[in-house]
């Protein structure tokens, strides 16, 4: 899934603080504004994958007009697809038994095509 957050970024002595105000306990931090940014990311694809898995209520972002921000905060959108980072970061391999029809199991056998692969290739195709 896609997604779109904003993010509350602050700068005090040199360290960039990063909350979602929509995403109760998704914080971070960064060295730079480039590197809180990537950390926020980060936060955000975890968070959103937890709650998928959890079965919890992904809330509706808020408009930046409603977000309530101190002086010195600024507001950044923050793209997550939880689906490139479940890919990037969950390498494991699971076993999946699946069933194809004799011809073709004989067929891609003789053609030495690796069934795994063109499975997985399939899935991310019709997921994304």
């Amino acid at each position: 899934m896609k997604y779109v957050f904003t993010a509350v970024i602050k700068e005090d002595s040199g360290t960039y603080y990063v909350s979602f105000p929509d995403l109760k306990g998704c914080i971070t931090t960064g060295k730079s504004l480039s590197d809180a940014i990537d950390q926020a990311t980060d936060a955000l694809s975890g968070w959103l994958c937890v709650a998928e898995d959890e079965k919890l209520d992904i809330p509706i972002p808020s408009n930046q007009d409603s977000i309530k921000r101190e002086s010195g905060e600024y507001l950044a959108v923050i793209k997550a697809d939880t689906i490139s980072y479940r890919a990037a970061t969950d390498k494991r391999a699971v076993r999946k038994n699946v069933s194809l029809p004799a011809w073709l199991a004989r067929l891609s056998d003789q053609r030495r095509l690796n069934c795994s692969q063109i499975l997985q290739d399939a899935l991310i195709a019709k997921l994304s």
